[in-house]
């Protein structure tokens, strides 16, 4: 796939997906969205694809946030159409089988965390930067923030978060829980495929249904989780890697999956 804003590369079952307007710290426009959608769906039935990071260019920025250059002319039509398109990628990005993971190099204001919050979780540099800051446009979030920062760090701090438009560290992000940890700047892509590797080494089976189970209590609750979960252990038992995993436990040896 060629892309005009985004840069895909593939290795050792890891696509780097690297959003790349750096002249506008990788805003997102209508184009970047769609292209992002278009870059999922391409990787679907990839089979060298067990794990997306992304990432944005240039070392300042993940993603500033949405293009306010092309909302300031926007009416309610205009702006609901932006809206729907960012949700249904967002939503594309969430729903994706395998896992994917943001590597936060910078800032992560407004669509930028909102895109982060649809990853299933965050490394994010040192220097990252985290906020929600729409109220100051005289909006609110509206690309899943309002829900998705809600789900990661509870009603108090979101709300917090969302009424005041603050902007917080990685230090922050990490002690109330929207960042997984934070690494170092220098090397940082680096770091976070080194810990990528670790995902990858499993069987992209239990993966699947990994992410399929947690996904089903996040957007169903308890009691459809719990269902969706019996019914993803059981399909796991349907796969080699199921038995090579049980077997190489019980010879005490280290599995050899092979994604079947």
């Amino acid at each position: 796939m060629e892309f005009k804003y985004l840069k895909l590369d593939v290795s050792d079952k890891i696509a780097v997906l690297t959003i790349n307007r750096p002249e506008v710290l990788n805003a997102l426009n209508p184009s970047v969205l769609e292209e992002l959608m278009a870059a999922f769906a391409g990787m679907a039935n990839d089979p060298e694809v067990k794990a997306v990071v992304i990432t944005g260019a240039g070392g300042k920025a993940f993603v500033a946030g949405a293009d306010i250059g092309a909302m300031a002319k926007f009416g309610p039509l205009e702006a609901r159409r932006y809206i729907v398109l960012g949700h249904q990628t967002f939503d594309a990005i969430a729903a994706f089988s395998r896992p994917v993971i943001a590597a936060v190099n910078g800032f992560a204001l407004g669509g930028g965390l909102e895109l982060s919050l649809a990853c299933d979780f965050i490394y994010a540099a040192e220097t990252a930067r985290f906020g929600l800051p729409e109220i100051t446009l005289g909006i609110i979030p509206g690309w899943g923030g309002t829900q998705r920062l809600t789900a990661a760090i509870g009603p108090g701090k979101a709300k917090e978060m969302i009424y005041t438009g603050k902007i917080i560290d990685a230090a922050e992000a990490s002690a109330i829980g929207l960042v997984n940890c934070v690494l170092p700047a220098d090397g940082f892509l680096e770091a976070v495929r080194e810990k990528v590797k670790k995902i990858v080494a499993m069987s992209v089976v239990p993966l699947t249904m990994s992410k399929t189970a947690v996904n089903a209590y996040l957007e169903g609750g308890g009691q459809v989780g719990r269902e969706v979960e019996i019914q993803s252990v059981c399909i796991c038992f349907s796969s080699e890697d199921q038995k090579e995993g049980m077997a190489a436990f019980l010879e005490k040896r280290k599995p050899s999956f092979r994604d079947k």
